[in-house]
C-alpha cells in the first residue's frame, strides 16, 4: 500500500527571507479581517495540529496567531492526560475546550493521540485504539454539522530532517529544552509512527474533515501553507460574511511598516 506521506513534496520553499515576509504578512491580514467576519458569522473554527516532532507546529501557530485579536482565540497545548482526564472518555477533554460561536480554538496535538502515541507506545488496549477511528469521525461529523469547521493538519518532514533540528535544538542554550530522552525515543519508533500514521490519514480522513498534510521541511512554506489554507477555507464557509482586505501599517509579527 502506497504512503500518503510519499506523495508530500518535501522540495517546497519560498525564495528568499523577503519574499516570505512578504508573503506572510499579505496572509496575516487576510486572516484578521476573517477573524472579525467569524464572529458574527454563526460559524466557529477548529485547527487541530499534529506531525513530527520539530516538524514546525509551535512556529507555525505563532505566525497564525501573530496577527489575531486575542479575545478571540485559544491555544491548547495537548501532554499526558491529568489524572481527573482519565476518568473521562478520552475525548473528554476536547469537549470541555471547544470553540464557541466565533471563537477560533487551536489544539497543539489532538484527539489523535489515541491512534498515534497511545497506540505506539501501548498506552491503551488495542481496542481501544481500534474503535477510535468510529468514535473521532462521529465527533467531528457532529462538530462540522453544528457549523465548526474543522482543519487537520500533519506538518511533515523528512527523517533525515528532523535529525538535524534534534541536533540544532541540542547545541543551541535558547533551544535546548525542546529536546529531551523522550523526543530521542519517539524518533527510535519512527517507523511504528508512520504506521500509525497511515492508517490514521485512511480511516479518517472524510469529506467533510479531511487531512491537510503540510510540506514542513522548509519551515517558510509550511508556515505559508499553513496560514493560506486556514485563510481559505474561511473564505470558503463564510461567504457573504467573508471581509473585504485591510490595510496594514505595520507587520503584524515585527511591528515594522
Amino acid at each position: 500500500m502506497s504512503s500518503r506521506l510519499d506523495d508530500v513534496d518535501l522540495s517546497l520553499q519560498i525564495g528568499d527571507k523577503k519574499e516570505y515576509n512578504k508573503t506572510l504578512k499579505k496572509w496575516q491580514i487576510r486572516l484578521l479581517g476573517l477573524q472579525q467576519a467569524l464572529r458574527t458569522s454563526g460559524h466557529a473554527l477548529l485547527i487541530a495540529f499534529e506531525g513530527w516532532d520539530a516538524s514546525g507546529k509551535g512556529g507555525a501557530i505563532k505566525r497564525l496567531t501573530a496577527p489575531l485579536d486575542p479575545r478571540g482565540f485559544r491555544v491548547y497545548s495537548i501532554g499526558p492526560p491529568t489524572d481527573e482526564e482519565k476518568r473521562h472518555h478520552y475525548l473528554w477533554r476536547f469537549w470541555t475546550h471547544l470553540p464557541a460561536v466565533g471563537e477560533i480554538v487551536i489544539f497543539d496535538r489532538s484527539w489523535y493521540g489515541r491512534v498515534l502515541v497511545e497506540r505506539v507506545e501501548g498506552f491503551c488496549r488495542d481496542v481501544e485504539w481500534q474503535r477510535a477511528y468510529e468514535e473521532i469521525n462521529s465527533f467531528e461529523r457532529q462538530l462540522a454539522d453544528s457549523g465548526v469547521l474543522v482543519l487537520k493538519f500533519w506538518l511533515h518532514i523528512s527523517d533525515e530532517e528532523q535529525l538535524r533540528r534534534f541536533r540544532e535544538r541540542e547545541q543551541d542554550p535558547l533551544k535546548s529544552w525542546k529536546i529531551g530522552s523522550e523526543d530521542w525515543r519517539n524518533r527510535a519508533k519512527r517507523p511504528a509512527y508512520l504506521t500509525a500514521a497511515e492508517d490514521m490519514f485512511r480511516k479518517t480522513d472524510t469529506k467533510h474533515c479531511p487531512w491537510r498534510l503540510v510540506s514542513a521541511e522548509h519551515k517558510w512554506n509550511g508556515r505559508i501553507e499553513v496560514i493560506k489554507t486556514v485563510v481559505e477555507e474561511l473564505e470558503s464557509i463564510l461567504g457573504k460574511h467573508k471581509a473585504e482586505p485591510v490595510e496594514a501599517t505595520e507587520d503584524p509579527v515585527t511591528g515594522a511598516t
